[in-house]
């Protein structure tokens, strides 16, 4: 494992180690002794994935206080466009956001911090993506901003999106807790 940094404040990229043989791969996505040493989050409190087909839209989520989370987001099988927008009103970042394409031949793991929502487009049928987050779910702290309304070009003219992501806030019209 190698921990990259971005120029949005506390989101990591975390370059997994592939090992393969006759039998196929093997990728490990956490460690807590790396995690600890590298100072990040190690109390993950749920875990979950998605199945997208191609050309799906997800986002863009995130939780506010007090059930805010950080985020460990990995790609187990397909490809996404993976989309972090920094949505914390103190940061020199903020309404910027970061894109990279996540594919199985180049495995990386995200650490997206508090403050950031996430979201992606399926770019493969059937992309599995999986997700560590160190709050567990409340729908009442469940917030999103609208996919479209910060400027990402997300490069599909019929994306398909969710009815709950459709009607999420726009950008900005969002009053943020961060």
């Amino acid at each position: 494992m190698k921990i990259e940094n971005t120029y949005i404040d506390g989101l990591k990229l975390i370059h997994l180690s592939r090992f393969e043989d006759s039998r196929g791969s093997f990728i490990k996505v956490f460690n807590k002794e790396f995690f600890r040493l590298n100072k990040l989050a190690t109390d993950f409190k749920e875990s979950y994935f998605s199945v997208s087909q191609k050309n799906v839209i997800r986002g863009m989520h995130f939780q506010v206080p007090p059930y805010e989370h950080t985020k460990l987001v990995y790609l187990s099988q397909g490809g996404v466009i993976d989309v972090i927008l920094d949505i914390r009103k103190s940061s020199p970042t903020f309404g910027q956001y970061l894109t990279i394409e996540l594919t199985g031949s180049n495995p990386i793991a995200l650490y997206i911090p508090v403050g950031c929502a996430h979201g992606y487009l399926s770019i493969q049928d059937n992309t599995i993506v999986s997700y560590l987050q160190t709050s567990v779910y409340n729908r009442d702290c469940d917030h999103g901003i609208k996919w479209d309304s910060f400027g990402m070009d997300w490069g599909v003219t019929a994306p398909i999106v969710s009815k709950r992501d459709m009607e999420f806030v726009k950008f900005n019209d969002y009053a943020t807790k961060f």
